[in-house]
């Protein structure tokens, strides 16, 4: 019975510590071309590539080349969309 504990108790741990990673695997990130500004290789834009996800990214310098899962490497510079509670705030 404590063997099964400890199983259970480790699954739990390894669940809580994944999930977040798993989570941001699934957000879609712009790839930006070389032509980009401010040294963007990747911008952002969450679950949804919408026309203005893509505006808001162009705007941030970034010259979309095409679409992939974000990279979550430590040399991958993103620049992110601003969130849409940002933009409503920003537009007041």
């Amino acid at each position: 019975m404590k063997h099964l504990l400890v199983v259970l108790a480790v699954a739990f741990a390894t669940n809580a510590f994944v999930a977040p990673l798993t989570a941001s695997a699934s957000e879609g990130c712009y790839i930006c071309t070389s032509a980009s500004s401010g040294g963007c290789q990747q911008c952002a834009y969450g679950s949804k590539d919408t026309q203005e996800a893509r505006k808001a990214c162009e705007k941030r310098g970034c010259k979309v080349g095409g679409t992939k899962s974000c990279s979550t490497a430590a040399n991958a510079k993103t620049c992110e969309m601003p969130k849409a509670s940002s933009m409503v705030t920003a537009a007041r």
